[in-house]
C-alpha cells in the first residue's frame, strides 16, 4: 500500500505579487524551490493562511534571492499581496520507504529569504502506526510558536 507523506513545505511566505493575466501557477523564488527539493512545473498545494483558501497548482521557477512568491492565473484570486501561505508538496511512499523517511521543513522571513532548512525525520511507532513528526520535540520548538 501506498500512503500520502508530506515531502516537503515552505511556511509562512509572503505573496508579493498576484498576476490575473499570466497562466495560472505559483512563481517561487529559486533558491527556495531547492531548499523545499521542489522542480519547475511541479505539483504544489497552497494553504492561505490570511484567508483559508486551499488550492493546488504547479511552480515556476522565480529569480534567484529574489523572494518571489507570485500567484499566477486563475491562483491570483485565492490571495493578496501581503497574504501569508503555507507551499505543500507531497509523494506517495510504500510502508518500506516510510521508515527512515522525513519531510523537508523550510522557514522563510519577511521578506521570503530562506531562514531555516530543516528536515524532520517520520518515526516508527508499530508496524502500522506512523506520526510525523515527533508531536514533543515540536511542541517544544520555539521557532512554531510564532
Amino acid at each position: 500500500m501506498l500512503r500520502s507523506m508530506l515531502r516537503s513545505k515552505i511556511h509562512k511566505a509572503t505573496v508579493t505579487e498576484v498576476n490575473l493575466d499570466y497562466e495560472g501557477s505559483l512563481t517561487i523564488d529559486r533558491v527556495l524551490m531547492d531548499a523545499a527539493d521542489l522542480l519547475p512545473f511541479e505539483h504544489i498545494k497552497v494553504y492561505n493562511i490570511s484567508n483559508g483558501n486551499r488550492f493546488e497548482t504547479y511552480v515556476i521557477e522565480g529569480d534567484r534571492r529574489s523572494g518571489s512568491i507570485c500567484l499566477n492565473g486563475a491562483a491570483a484570486r485565492k490571495g493578496s499581496p501581503g497574504d501569508l501561505i503555507i507551499i505543500a508538496s507531497y509523494s506517495m511512499y510504500s510502508e518500506d520507504e516510510i521508515v527512515g523517511g522525513k519531510s523537508i521543513l523550510v522557514w522563510v522571513d519577511a521578506k521570503n529569504q530562506l531562514k531555516e532548512r530543516t528536515e524532520v525525520p517520520w518515526q516508527l511507532i508499530g508496524k502500522r502506526d506512523y506520526i510525523t513528526p515527533s508531536c514533543t520535540s515540536l511542541a517544544n520548538s520555539s521557532k512554531l510558536r510564532s
